[in-house]
């Protein structure tokens, strides 16, 4: 964490050279030494980084150099501050005036500031002597000699020996393994296994491995344990003794004396005839295949290999003519129940939980989230415990100490760690800054990546946008295991995050050992200490009182408050002096103080969900804000001086609206924003805003813009907003909405929307279908509200190749009472279909929506019947419908039903339909059950 630490100061620092040079004077000398001694120190703290955990004194003397590069960054905000404030204090002065006043104070400034970067610069000029205790290139060795400890090699191995009674929830991936390694193809196949660490892979790869007419069908076999820092000619080596045992010509010695080419040929003559099998258990990157793979022969003699990994983006490596992948996901929640009950009470008859611990084992399981080794390893130190509340409590509550000092789970942790050791320090941070949220907190990978950029974490990479940037890093660390993902948005991105929650309580632990982030613990924590981060989980009355110094801290979250109970918005304001990040999502706030305009330094501004009718004009001094959020606010203009924020990169506003259900026509409402809003040239989201004509014609001239969502555009806009929109090279995601219902939208000028463009929604009447429509060949989502066209719009949708989402409400006055998907749709994912009033049938031809998961009804009162054709989609997930006619349902209900044979392929049915309570719901999956309540 050093490492990142010094390379996020040394990129202040580069941007501070660039950008404030006029300000820096007598200061620059100091500043760009400080750069150059800091960029010196970045090789040795690479390899002293990994080398910490492992030797105490080096990971002090780590510590120490962080430390340096944080109060260096200190300095730096702090004379950045002070100068911003002589200008804008200079700034009503003019020339001699100007100097008299403000001279004096300016020159103490930069000499006090030089003093201080000066003893830093000594500070980080005495490590060299410290690095001759610490020999870069003894280092490396223990780095090299270390990287594969024997452990790590032994448990992938251990595995072998787990009993089959031992081992839950893997008989279907077992299957299909099995299949694979012994159906009739000839070509060498590659079958991989991904993961994350922890979840069973090896186990499950043993298992088939270990199967007897595997064992026959193959005419030799290996299992290689691969870890992070291999050497190719060992992994050779270790393949050559387990292929051939008994080549006693080929003794420990002779091996070791031959190089890659000499291996490579005696794999090569051994397996050129032979239907071989070989493990490669856990691999790391893909410059591994590369290397091993010209010793695997392809004789088309049906030969497999199997590898393990913890990365998406290896198993999906294109490994040749034939391959597989399996995730290999947790176990679900009853599998984790058993297989933990298996280990604690391994004694007991049957294996049964006492009654009076079942609520503890529980939750302890819960810890777990479905993680194999982590169940065994947390049942088996349990089955030590004595049987009592007290004692199991004892556990729970200090669940994260057990995880670093019990000998039982620290196998856990170590496991867990080489992903977090594996990552390049550019993640690093990105990773440890999940942690600031809680246990089972879903977050926006959207929202990741803003707070990312935020806390500059981000690295500017040529050709790409620093939102792009950032989500490879969030694709990177779902790829590696270390994010949990769930439903995907409109672009096919990740929609929400998590940390497993061993994974967080290990993220947790490095980011309190390296002063990364702290979380309010109100029955231990004394003060923020050194900590950058400060997030606060539960805000009651104690937690309002904090009473700490929180001068250190650059972020500061907090989550799930106590509505009863008004947030001290300004007295927590006047505790930050340097903060980047501030998040008050659904905080219990309805004003600004004018003093967050002191937050100079402030890059990221939350309000979302709050009650703040305005934002004080003093915003506009944020100069340094990238990202404003402030939707479902009552918030209904921006502050003219917005303007003159010309950092920012993402605005996201909207008012709370009265409805917000998708079946009305305002279900979105926009905020007032300057006509000159367009000057805000950095800008990739505005969002939502109303239009008028100035805003219309100015924002052809954002060409940053990647979304964008307008409301309250009139007819007579529709020139002025097709030459704009066609300037928007960028685009990925556009909204346009009409003033009212009966306003049209005109966008039939519009000659074509950019090539970028993914999701497209349109709010109000259609006079035709647009005829650019069939050049949206990257939609992946097409909203059309309340369009009421008077032709069938299916026809021109029918062939996007991208399209994965379709959303059609109230978008079509049908004259023949029918919609008709006749052919197309081959990758549409989900399709709803609301308030279609005289809609009585849908048709899907066989062969038509052969991706199709999920069907949404709702609001069409004349549909007699589920939609004929639905029977062929095989894929279909789940069938919602809402506010529907009797006799549809009615149709579904009960085995005998004239529908039930059509739909019982579907694994989930609902229904929703409305009483004079409000909504209720009912399954209607396997049999009608009870109604229940639904809140709206």
């Amino acid at each position: 964490m050093a490492e990142a630490a010094v390379e996020f100061l040394v990129g202040r620092i580069g941007s501070l050279l660039a950008e404030k040079a006029i300000l820096l004077g007598s200061v620059r000398g100091e500043i760009r030494e400080l750069m150059r001694e800091l960029e010196s120190i970045r090789s040795f703290l690479r390899v002293a980084d990994k080398c910490k955990d492992r030797n105490e004194e080096v990971r002090d003397w780590v510590a120490q150099v962080r430390d340096i590069a944080y109060k260096a960054e200190d300095i730096i905000d702090e004379f950045t501050y002070e100068m911003d404030g002589l200008r804008r204090g200079g700034a009503r002065f003019k020339g001699f005036l100007r100097r008299v006043v403000h001279l004096p104070r300016e020159l103490l400034v930069k000499h006090q500031t030089a003093i201080k970067l000066q003893e830093i610069t000594v500070q980080i000029k005495a490590i060299p002597e410290r690095i001759k205790r610490y020999d870069l290139g003894r280092l490396e060795e223990d780095q090299s000699s270390q990287a594969n400890p024997k452990w790590v090699r032994n448990l992938g191995e251990s595995s072998f020996f787990i009993k089959d009674d031992d081992v839950v929830g893997i008989d279907n991936e077992r299957g299909l393994l099995l299949k694979w390694l012994m159906d009739e193809k000839v070509q060498r196949t590659v079958i991989s296994v991904w993961g994350m660490g922890g979840s069973g892979k090896s186990t499950l790869v043993a298992k088939a491995y270990k199967n007897e007419a595997v064992k026959r069908y193959f005419d030799c076999r290996a299992w290689v344990t691969v870890t992070t820092h291999y050497r190719i000619e060992d992994i050779f080596r270790r393949m050559i003794e387990e292929f051939i045992p008994r080549r006693k010509e080929l003794v420990a010695s002779e091996l070791k004396a031959k190089g890659y080419k000499q291996l490579a040929e005696i794999l090569v003559e051994f397996l050129q005839q032979k239907r071989y099998v070989i493990v490669l258990d856990d691999i790391w990157d893909n410059n591994f295949w590369n290397q091993v793979s010209a010793a695997l022969p392809d004789c088309i003699h049906g030969s497999r290999i199997i590898l393990t990994t913890r990365n998406k983006d290896i198993a999906s490596f294109p490994y040749g003519v034939s391959c597989h992948v399996i995730e290999h996901c947790p176990l679900q929640s009853s599998d984790a129940w058993t297989l933990f009950c298996k280990k604690a009470f391994a004694n007991d008859l049957n294996n049964q939980c006492p009654p009076h611990l079942e609520n503890l084992s529980r939750l302890l399981v819960e810890k777990c989230e479905g993680l194999p080794l982590a169940l065994a390893a947390l049942g088996g130190l349990m089955a030590s415990k004595e049987r009592s509340e007290l004692k199991w409590r004892a556990v729970y509550d200090s669940f994260n100490w057990h995880l670093s000092e019990t000998p039982g789970l620290e196998v856990v942790k170590s496991i867990l760690l080489l992903s977090f050791n594996d990552l390049p320090y550019y993640l690093k941070n990105c990773f440890l800054y999940c942690c600031l949220y809680p246990n089972d907190y879903w977050i926006s990978g959207n929202r990741l990546v803003r707070l990312w950029i935020a806390e500059e974490f981000v690295e500017e990479r040529k050709g790409l946008t620093l939102e792009e940037v950032g989500e490879i890093y969030l694709d990177e660390l779902i790829s590696r295991s270390l994010l949990q993902v769930i439903r995907k948005n409109n672009f096919l991105r990740t929609k929400q995050c998590k940390l497993h929650d061993l994974l967080r309580e290990l993220a947790l632990s490095v980011s309190e050992r390296d002063n990364f982030c702290c979380i309010y613990d109100p029955q231990g924590m004394k003060d923020a200490g050194r900590a950058r981060r400060f997030s606060i989980h539960n805000v009651d009355d104690e937690a309002l009182q904090l009473g700490i110094d929180m001068s250190q801290v650059r972020s500061f979250s907090a989550c799930h408050f106590d509505k009863s109970h008004n947030f001290p918005l300004d007295s927590l304001l006047s505790c930050f002096g340097f903060l980047r990040v501030l998040g008050l999502q659904d905080a219990p706030i309805d004003s600004v103080p004018i003093i967050i305009g002191k937050l100079f330094n402030l890059r990221y501004l939350n309000l979302r969900g709050t009650g703040i009718k305005v934002l004080p004009k003093s915003l506009e001094r944020l100069v340094n804000l990238k990202s404003l959020d402030i939707q479902e606010t009552e918030v209904k203009a921006l502050p003219r001086g917005i303007v003159k924020l010309r950092n920012l990169r993402h605005i996201l506003a909207s008012v709370k609206a009265l409805d917000t259900r998708n079946e009305e026509f305002t279900f979105i409402k926009g905020v007032q924003v300057p006509t000159d809003i367009w000057k805000l040239s950095n800008l990739q989201i505005l969002q939502c805003i109303e239009a008028n004509k100035e805003i219309i014609r100015g924002i052809g001239n954002m060409t940053q813009l990647q979304k964008l969502e307008l409301t309250n555009v009139r007819q007579e806009d529709e020139s002025a907003l097709c030459a704009s929109l066609e300037k928007l090279k960028l685009l990925r995601h556009l909204l346009v909405m009409v003033t009212d219902q009966e306003e049209t939208l005109r966008i039939g000028a519009l000659s074509s929307l950019p090539l970028t463009l993914a999701k497209l929604t349109l709010i109000g009447r259609l006079d035709r279908v647009p005829r650019w429509f069939s050049s949206l060949h990257s939609i992946v989502h097409l909203h059309l509200h309340w369009s009421r066209l008077r032709e069938d719009p299916i026809p021109y949708l029918q062939a996007l190749p991208s399209l994965h989402r379709l959303v059609l409400v109230n978008a079509y006055n049908q004259e023949k009472k029918q919609l008709c998907f006749s052919v197309g749709f081959p990758k549409l994912h989900t399709l709803s279909l609301f308030v279609f009033s005289e809609l009585e049938e849908v048709i899907i031809e066989k062969g038509v929506m052969s991706s199709l998961a999920r069907l949404n009804l709702s609001a069409c009162p004349k549909l007699k019947k589920v939609p004929r054709g639905i029977e062929y989609l095989t894929k279909l997930e789940q069938l919602d419908m809402k506010d529907v006619s009797r006799e549809l349902i009615q149709g579904i209900r009960g085995e005998e039903s004239f529908d039930r044979s059509r739909v019982c392929h579907i694994p989930v049915i609902n229904h929703y339909y409305q009483t004079p309570s409000g909504h209720k719901f009912e399954s209607l999956s396997w049999m009608l059950s009870p109604a229940n309540d639904l809140d709206e």
